[in-house]
């Protein structure tokens, strides 16, 4: 075999590892099992950048994983003018390590355009790198509004929705559907924590709910009994959590350790398998919000999935794999259109207008940002997220933990 081809024989266990110990890999992705000179297509690089190690690790590789389905599928399709390689990016949710990585992926002029980012605070860091580098990137999960909206830069686009239009509904869903009138706000001091609660309090606001504290903690803080035994003084009947789920997790369970009896509410930022996992009995009863619908719901849902499965990926796809497939297939759609130039790829994504995609259809306003109809809520039972309406919670077959300890309090 020559050498040519050994660089596209790609073998299964090399496509699942997706990267080095370090968090780095290239992977090429084009004519899987097929000999070089079968190959006469132009090589197009591409980038991920997401969280693959520490607390929101399992969003990144759910990501990760559908980024290269969405490639894999691309390059096994004849009609595709160009083979796709990918280089995979660790961002550690940290926005140090995060400009970093974009850094790499921008240096490359071979790397068109980049699939980035789960965690908002490395997200609004990465903005003007990939402007000053010129390099299109379209944002998977990040939900900070400023992402889009604080600049005019024509390289950032986003495929998901923001927090303003989830914490607007989740304010609605908790005072008007639930009857919760008074909350105590805790929150991560990152962008996301703070852009959190700033929309959720101005939900509250106007629905007439009551905010008794609104508290701001370190991010990856490990204990929270000042803050707690504050918050259980004041007797809230929800307690709202702004954060990623490592901290998520060690609030709800230090919640219950210290007998606070109040509803759960988090966001977006919860929404995962691990939150579940490692909350435990915890997790129970807990509610959060998420753009879009469950995987299984949405559109082309059942057809994603059974294409995850055959990949045969260690990981799940989690909350917001299908939105890093999609944006995959429409950064892989605007190269095929205008050809591997990053000026004009960054154009053609800014006014992107696609009606059947898996996620429904995909609209970007003058700013790029994707208007998302739809937000689904939540509910952990038995150990796994459920969606609201399909819930025992729902039917009233069980009662929330907030709304049993109002109760009991009447």
């Amino acid at each position: 075999m020559d050498d040519q081809a050994t660089k596209v024989l790609v073998s299964r266990r090399d496509l699942l590892k997706g990267g080095t110990a370090a968090g780095v890999g290239v992977i090429a992705l084009g004519g899987l099992w097929r000999p070089a000179r079968a190959q006469a297509k132009k090589v197009v690089k591409l980038s991920f950048i997401g969280p693959l190690t520490g607390g929101t690790a399992s969003n990144g590789l759910g990501g990760r994983n559908s980024f290269l389905l969405a490639v894999a599928e691309r390059n096994a399709d004849p009609k595709s003018k160009y083979r796709y390689e990918t280089i995979v990016l660790d961002d550690e949710c940290k926005p140090t390590v995060a400009v970093q990585a974009a850094l790499r992926a921008g240096s490359d002029p071979e790397v068109i355009a980049s699939v980035s980012h789960y965690c908002s605070v490395v997200a609004i860091a990465t903005v003007d790198t990939f402007n000053k580098l010129g390099l299109p990137s379209m944002v998977w999960g990040a939900v900070l509004p400023d992402i889009t909206y604080g600049h005019k830069h024509v390289e950032i686009t986003r495929v998901n929705g923001t927090m303003i239009n989830q914490n607007h509904i989740a304010a609605d869903f908790a005072v008007k559907k639930l009857g919760f009138k008074t909350f105590s706000i805790i929150h991560d001091t990152t962008d996301y924590g703070r852009g959190h609660a700033k929309y959720f309090t101005e939900g509250l606001e106007r629905l007439g709910g009551k905010i008794l504290s609104t508290t701001g903690t370190a991010k990856d803080q490990k204990d929270y009994t000042a803050e707690l035994t504050k918050v259980k003084a004041e007797k809230p009947e929800v307690i709202y959590y702004g954060g990623l789920t490592p901290d998520g997790v060690r609030v709800k369970v230090q919640m219950d350790k210290l007998g606070v009896k109040a509803q759960f509410q988090g966001t977006s930022g919860i929404k995962s398998d691990t939150f579940i996992e490692t909350a435990g009995a915890s997790a129970e009863g807990v509610y959060c919000f998420v753009e879009g619908a469950p995987t299984e719901k949405l559109p082309g849902g059942k057809r994603f999935l059974e294409a995850y499965a055959k990949m045969a990926f260690k990981e799940p796809s989690e909350a917001y794999g299908p939105f890093a497939y999609v944006a995959t297939h429409l950064v892989i759609d605007a190269i095929e259109e205008v050809g591997p130039d990053r000026p004009k790829v960054a154009q053609k994504l800014k006014r992107t207008r696609k009606p059947d995609t898996i996620i429904g259809p995909v609209e970007f306003d003058e700013h790029g940002q994707n208007t998302v109809p739809l937000i689904t809520t939540h509910v952990a039972q038995d150990g796994k997220w459920v969606v609201w309406e399909d819930s025992e919670y729902a039917t009233g077959k069980r009662e929330l933990p907030g709304l049993k300890f109002k109760r009991e309090r009447a």
